[in-house]
């Protein structure tokens, strides 16, 4: 390099002037070196790694199975903050997760990162079987101060949109028995403990009851994938897949697809699916 970089001492290593210089230039060099080294791997690997938030249905992976006849595919269940860092690192081809915010970079000096809205899935309201409001056509959130709750932990991705719909409450501290980790132990202690719980209804369970909430918040179901590492083709089947998978399991669930039949303005990207139902 033409000169010491650092000066080691008893107290430690500083860097010289030429130092102080170049070590920026071959930090950037190094991280470059990295994204080399996994487009390299991706090119060559024949593997299709896809991440999901909460649960991965084995139905889902068929489904990207049958859209990439050629191709090996992999799924893997993560929270959505490290599904986007593996999509970021190379490590997942593409993720499902939700929340637009969280594929926002925090270090601009990474890759860059393409995304397609799937859904904007709105939160309802899920009680026991039999609850005096699961035969309501819907509720307005003054109806709900009077329940006890299952909350979400602060460091989930859905306690946020909780906590936005929570603010409209008449009362601001609503009685909370516990703080799940996932949709699924919300909808065991709305069945086993009498509870209410906030919940997309694609993450409510069979055993509970949905109703909609007047005005309720919604969120963002985003597929995420890096810039230029999918083919154009592949893509728009994935994307495709990924709505017609969303839709078949919305089917499975009667009041939610009765309702998004009756408000398709609400489902803009899946406009095309719900005409042809």
């Amino acid at each position: 390099m033409g000169g010491r970089l650092f000066v080691r001492s008893s107290s430690g290593v500083v860097p010289t002037s030429l130092g102080e210089r170049l070590v920026p230039m071959l930090t950037e060099l190094v991280q470059r070196a990295d994204l080399v080294v996994v487009e390299a791997a991706a090119h060559a690997s024949k593997v299709f790694r896809f991440g999901n938030s909460e649960w991965t249905p084995p139905s889902l992976h068929s489904a990207l199975r049958s859209s990439l006849p050629s191709t090996e595919v992999q799924t893997e269940t993560l929270s959505p903050t490290a599904a986007v860092d593996a999509v970021r690192r190379g490590w997942l081809s593409a993720a499902l997760v939700p929340c637009m915010s969280l594929v926002e970079p925090d270090d601009t000096s990474g890759p860059a990162l393409d995304t397609a809205v799937i859904v904007r899935e709105p939160v309802w309201l899920a009680v026991p079987r039999g609850h005096p409001l699961s035969g309501e056509p819907a509720v307005e959130t003054h109806h709900l101060t009077s329940l006890s709750w299952v909350c979400y932990a602060r460091d989930h991705w859905f306690q946020p949109i909780e906590k936005q719909l929570f603010t409209r409450f008449p009362r601001a501290d609503p009685e909370v028995l516990h703080y799940v980790d996932g949709h699924h132990e919300a909808m065991s202690w709305v069945r086993d403990a009498h509870a209410a719980a906030l919940t997309t209804p694609t993450g409510a369970t069979s055993d509970v009851s949905l109703v909609p909430i007047t005005g309720t918040e919604s969120t963002e179901m985003v597929m995420v994938w890096r810039s230029g590492s999918v083919a154009r083709g592949t893509l728009s089947r994935l994307v495709e897949t990924v709505r017609s998978y969303y839709c078949a399991y919305a089917r499975t669930i009667p009041r939610y697809w009765a309702w998004m039949r009756e408000h398709p303005a609400d489902f803009p990207e899946l406009l095309g699916h719900l005409r042809a139902a």
